[in-house]
């Protein structure tokens, strides 16, 4: 089949332009995600009966895809990154529909397995073709755009089973199997619809076809990888708090989530602006200075003691574990300057094995800590997000190594001053 050149898109509709594929993938990818991440700690805890031990290892199971990341690059022999990218979709919501139909802890496991597949490959090559496919100029806004329309979809999915887990509270059981099915439906056909009305685009620079490691980036992967282990904090026990310790059902979950996206449909936008005005450093610093903050809280709100100090005002903790999640959210959002760091230093060549490469150095300790921590967070729930308090630290430090204007020659405030001047245009 013939490719288009990504240079004469402007030939096309503007529906039909790179740009617009993006959209509508970003559009789709969260209609399974969102379903199936806003019932998972309820349909696990409700329906299959877990503690933190199997939930940490359903997780760890979970990430084990993304720790396989790099194989994407080996995938790329046979298949273009935009036909993997519509491929892994449809692995996502067939994965998520056949969820509910197996409430046992093997049963989540497999289906678990399957979505996540689908969901980390996406990710994978999307990521590389948003890299490819957006000059280096309007990315930081354009990015900030994506995740805009993708909190939007996340909006409607969690506005769904917000409503049916209400109606539940007077009619029974929340009904966990019909939602997953819908979700996952609605993912596989979008993933058809955009296989079929898009041409496929060629981007001016032929991706190489073999793994990719360069000492000049090593700051991208250590800012990655740490990434990768406090993700799980936000991911696997921040969730699973609000419903082990505080109660909180489906209709509550949904609640959260819906407000999480409502705020990151203005949030994430605005911040891709600033991003491009003030720099990556700048957001980044941003972005673990109020993990550190959120991190304690945590920590704080589950202290065994908490609830004998406040006394009558006892009520507090839930909200503000809420609000904590809520504010946890945003930040976890921002994780798209670490990619647009990444384009302004990277040789063109590099985006689609560096992104295969970068989603598994993430997923090293994605799929070391889940179990450990889960152990731990039986033991002391506190603990977990001390360990979290430290871990956006180390990425503190790391994002202060970003030059003001970061380029090829100038990866860091070691190859470059860290005030130095723009390059010249």
């Amino acid at each position: 089949m013939s490719k288009f050149p990504v240079s004469e898109a402007d030939q096309l509709p503007r529906w039909r332009r790179p740009e617009s594929l993006l959209m509508l993938m970003a559009l789709a990818m969260p209609l399974a995600f969102s379903v199936w991440m806003a019932m998972l700690n309820n349909f696990s805890h409700d329906v299959v009966g877990f503690a933190g031990e199997e939930i940490g290892a359903i997780h760890m199971f979970r990430e084990i895809p993304g720790f396989l990341a790099f194989l994407v690059v080996y995938l790329l022999l046979f298949f273009t990154e935009q036909r993997l990218a519509m491929m892994s979709l449809i692995l996502l919501g067939v994965g998520t529909a056949m969820t509910g139909a197996l409430p046992t802890f093997w049963g989540l496991v497999l289906t678990t397995v399957i979505s996540s597949i689908g969901f980390h490959y996406f990710e994978t090559v999307f990521q590389s073709l948003q890299l490819q496919w957006i000059s280096k100029e309007r990315a930081p806004a354009v990015l900030g755009k994506l995740a805009g329309i993708g909190s939007s979809t996340a909006f409607v999915a969690f506005g769904a089973v917000w409503l049916f887990g209400t109606e539940s509270v007077a009619g029974g059981e929340p009904p966990y199997l019909w939602l997953y099915i819908a979700g996952g439906l609605a993912t596989t056909l979008l993933a058809i619809a955009a296989w079929g009305l898009y041409p496929q685009f060629q981007a001016a620079t032929e991706q190489r076809r073999a793994l990719v490691l360069k000492r000049r980036y090593w700051l991208y992967y250590a800012l990655v990888f740490v990434a990768g282990a406090r993700r799980q904090i936000f991911i696997v026990f921040a969730a699973f708090m609000v419903v082990q310790q505080f109660g909180f059902g489906l209709a509550d979950v949904a609640l959260l989530l819906l407000v999480n996206h409502a705020v990151s449909v203005f949030f994430l936008p605005m911040m891709g602006r600033m991003t491009g005005r003030f720099g990556e450093r700048a957001v980044l610093t941003f972005e673990y200075l109020g993990l550190i903050a959120v991190f304690a809280a945590y920590a704080l709100v589950l202290h065994p003691g908490a609830v004998d100090a406040l006394g009558e005002w006892a009520w507090a903790l839930p909200v503000t574990a809420a609000a904590l999640y809520v504010i946890d959210h945003l930040f976890f959002g921002l994780h798209f300057a670490q990619r647009t760091y990444f384009q302004k230093i990277a040789d063109p060549e590099d985006i689609a094995p560096t992104a295969a490469v970068a989603f598994t150095i993430n997923h090293i300790a994605a799929v070391a800590l889940p179990l450990p921590l889960g152990l731990l967070y039986d033991v002391s729930p506190g603990a977990v997000f001390w360990i979290g308090v430290a871990m956006a630290f180390v990425s503190l430090v790391l994002s202060r190594l970003i030059p003001r204007w970061p380029d090829k020659g100038r990866e860091t405030t070691v190859t470059a001053p860290a005030h130095a001047p723009a390059p010249a245009e």
